[in-house]
């Protein structure tokens, strides 16, 4: 049986059981389960903190696990990023007090606060800069003011925590993060793996596209493929009126109104647009 460790709060809590529901993955019954298991499918699900997962599936105890790519990144397990989830985006950022840094190349000798010192080490080390790492648990916006720290490196959303902190976010950030699904490095291939990955990117293909069908003049077929030319080519079938054809492809969703905008000036009727609740490439 294939398991899975999935975040049990948070942000990546109910976007992950989203996404699992939309794979076809039964979801917990009871709010306070800690283990769900799906016997249709041959997987057991369970609820950890975000944190705690990539140390459960680094040490093979777990085949899986859904988590922020930060909180991989500062574990320092030995497990890998899979495939990229598409949710919950953050960003690991520096901020200073107003005025006291200007770019990330002013924090060497600094005492920086950050509850991700792995992570933000391994940066530091990187970019060969000598900085004081003042581990935190939890919250870090409150370490300049009491003295602890001379900056601080936390993940953000939109940094208004910390400017209301009266800090300043300093330089690029310094790793986008996002949901990721994680696998241990060097992990032997499986049946169960391969199908539960390909059910995930289904769905991110899924939410991704839509599916357009349109009327269109002959003549005007070849200029309308090219603007919906599909995954591998759009579907083309002759209409019982002649001198016109219809065509099914899948588009990009964010572009769906503009193809429309344009088939409509070509002369196209009949535009259609169908979501997509699954599919496989």
């Amino acid at each position: 049986m294939l398991r899975i460790a999935l975040p049990n709060k948070g942000q990546l809590s109910e976007p992950a059981k989203a996404m699992l529901r939309e794979a076809g993955y039964r979801g917990a019954r009871n709010p306070r389960d800690l283990v769900i298991t799906d016997q249709e499918n041959d997987v057991e699900f369970f609820l950890l903190r975000p944190r705690d997962i990539a140390t459960y599936v680094g040490a093979g105890t777990l085949d899986l696990g859904i988590t922020g790519r930060d909180m991989l990144a500062d574990s320092g397990s030995d497990a890998q990023e899979v495939l990229q989830l598409g949710f919950a985006p953050s960003a690991f950022r520096l901020a200073a007090p107003n005025g006291s840094v200007s770019d990330l190349t002013e924090i060497g000798g600094l005492r920086i606060a950050t509850s991700y010192p792995i992570l933000l080490s391994a940066y530091l080390a990187a970019v060969g800069v000598q900085a004081e790492v003042i581990s935190l648990d939890g919250a870090v916006e409150n370490a300049v003011r009491l003295g602890v720290a001379d900056a601080v490196a936390d993940v953000v959303d939109t940094g208004t925590t910390l400017r209301q902190a009266g800090l300043e976010l300093v330089g690029e950030p310094i790793l986008l993060s996002e949901a990721v699904l994680i696998r241990r490095n060097e992990a032997p291939s499986s049946a169960g793996v391969d199908r539960f990955v390909k059910r995930l990117q289904g769905v991110l293909t899924a939410r991704a596209y839509v599916l357009v069908d349109y009327d269109i003049p002959l003549d005007r077929v070849k200029e309308a493929c090219e603007l919906t030319p599909g995954l591998e080519s759009p579907t083309v079938s002759p209409l019982h009126d002649e001198g016109w054809a219809a065509v099914r492809a899948v588009v990009p969703k964010l572009e769906v109104h503009r193809i429309m905008d344009k088939l409509a000036d070509m002369g196209g009727r009949g535009i259609l647009v169908t979501a997509i609740s699954a599919c496989r490439l």
